[in-house]
């Protein structure tokens, strides 16, 4: 058994899940918070096996003129657990504060867009990003283009595991013959052909543009129906395009999500649309696909690395918001064949998105790098 650390920027329903895993494993898990920014992200409290850290951070919002308080108060939560690993991420932030601490060994953990867009954001990101990276024991991604990234950056190519995060699939499955109840809820019949979209309401996720492709299908089919999750600062943005092309109507706004209904949200969806300009291993692909809806998702390396064109889905050109209402209503018009295209992507998801399988590979990495830390002080 080992102490193992888990220092986050936040706490989101992806640190939940990591928390909830761990804490079914033999290892007693310690988490920190970096900070607490204005909107709650995960209402679920800690599992109870986990080990809360109060500490100087994890209040408010955490920027550079913090870090170096911040630093001295982690130093000193080192001191008092003496931990075995620490586990850290994303790069910039909590990675980050965790390498400048000199411990090891230190298991950093890439959130996908960390290294793919942010690293790149600005010359301190990008040293930032670097100087993680070099004092890290191991980097753990989700996806090759990560691993890529990475090594592009410096980092060795043997000390990267990869592992999708992947999702319960027992939580996560196809609907039945009945649909959902959702679906009841809302009078939609067989004739309507619901696409699901729920990712944030924020420029790198491109709902603006998959709004504007839904828009521009509606209008030419009135079958359609847009099941419109999430929240995010272009909530007016994308009302006006709605308003603008007249099919306001054809949308159900379902808001920040409780994670407790998710399932039904895609069993509810005959498709589900991402048009996000940066993704590591989505995990909101992985539930759709273990859902059985075929998918029509941004050309994006992270998305590329899952889908097969014509076998669980389609791809159309990252920002391209024509492609999109082309790809929505190619899906509408061969809609008796999507079933075939739903199993196949159920298939893929049991295959290679078993979240109690990847997950294994998460704790592999902390012994390797416990191993790689001993190694090298035997060595001096």
């Amino acid at each position: 058994m080992s102490k193992v650390l888990y220092f986050t920027r936040d706490y989101t329903p992806h640190d939940h899940r990591f928390l909830s895993a761990l804490a079914a494993s033999p290892h007693e898990i310690f988490a920190l918070r970096l900070e607490r920014r204005g909107q709650q992200l995960e209402d679920r409290p800690l599992p109870p096996e986990v080990i809360r850290i109060p500490w100087e951070g994890g209040q408010q919002p955490a920027g550079l003129r913090d870090y170096p308080r911040l630093l001295r108060g982690l130093k000193r939560i080192l001191g008092e657990i003496q931990p075995d690993v620490i586990h850290a991420g994303p790069l910039q932030s909590a990675a980050f504060l965790a390498a400048m601490s000199g411990f090891q060994p230190l298991v950093s953990m890439s959130w996908g867009s960390d290294i793919l867009v942010e690293a790149d954001s600005s010359p301190w990101m990008n040293w930032a990003t670097r100087q993680t990276l070099r004092h890290s024991t191991l980097l753990a991604g989700d996806c090759q283009a990560v691993k890529q990234k990475a090594v592009q950056m410096g980092f060795p190519a043997e000390r990267v595991v990869l592992f999708p995060w992947g999702v319960d699939l027992d939580r996560f499955h196809p609907a039945d013959e009945a649909q959902s109840a959702f679906r009841g809820r809302q009078s939609w019949d067989a004739e309507e052909f619901v696409v699901l979209s729920l990712r944030t309401w924020e420029p790198l996720y491109g709902v603006h543009e998959l709004v504007r492709g839904f828009a521009a299908a509606a209008r030419e089919i009135p079958q359609l129906r847009l099941l419109l999750l999430g929240g995010g600062s272009q909530a007016a943005e994308l009302r006006q395009i709605l308003l603008s092309a007249g099919v306001m109507e054809q949308v159900y706004f379902g808001g920040r999500f409780n994670q407790d209904d998710l399932p039904a949200m895609y069993q509810a969806a005959d498709l589900y649309v991402s048009a996000a300009h940066s993704d590591g291993s989505s995990v909101s692909l992985m539930e759709a696909l273990a859902s059985g809806l075929p998918v029509l998702i941004s050309d994006i390396p992270g998305n590329l690395e899952w889908v097969t064109p014509g076998q669980e889905g389609w791809f159309f050109p990252t920002g391209d918001w024509r492609a999109i209402a082309q790809g929505i209503a190619q899906a509408y018009r061969q809609r008796e064949t999507l079933k075939a295209i739903g199993l196949s992507a159920r298939r893929l998801a049991e295959k290679r998105a078993d979240w109690k399988t990847n997950f294994a590979c998460l704790l592999t990495a902390y012994q390797q790098a416990q191993d790689l830390t001993r190694s090298a002080k035997g060595g001096r």
